[in-house]
């Protein structure tokens, strides 16, 4: 790989980071305990890592604003359209994972 200046990666970074989110927006069938059961984050996680930075950054903003930037809307309207309830078998696979990272 091409040595990248910190410019050139940090744009390069923050292109992907805006094609997950848009991924993510377009999927949004992919329900978030599926996601951490099978990759160990979500879109809250992703929301929660996005507040840290702009912390890190100095930048003013909040948790909701956050989440919503991940959400692509309110979270609590994203809960109420498109959030389902967890199956007992998802739960299941969350514990086991929740276990094996003990």
């Amino acid at each position: 790989m091409t040595h990248l200046s910190e410019q050139e990666q940090e744009k390069l970074d923050a292109a992907v980071m805006r094609r997950l989110i848009d991924h993510l927006d377009s999927n949004k069938d992919a329900q978030n305990i599926d996601l951490m059961i099978l990759a160990g984050f979500c879109r809250n996680c992703l929301g929660k890592w996005y507040k840290a930075a702009a912390d890190e950054l100095g930048l003013d903003v909040s948790d909701n604003e956050a989440r919503e930037r991940i959400y692509g809307m309110p979270y609590d309207e994203w809960k109420e359209k498109y959030q389902t309830p967890a199956t007992p078998e998802q739960l299941a696979a969350m514990e086991a994972r929740a276990q094996a990272g003990k």
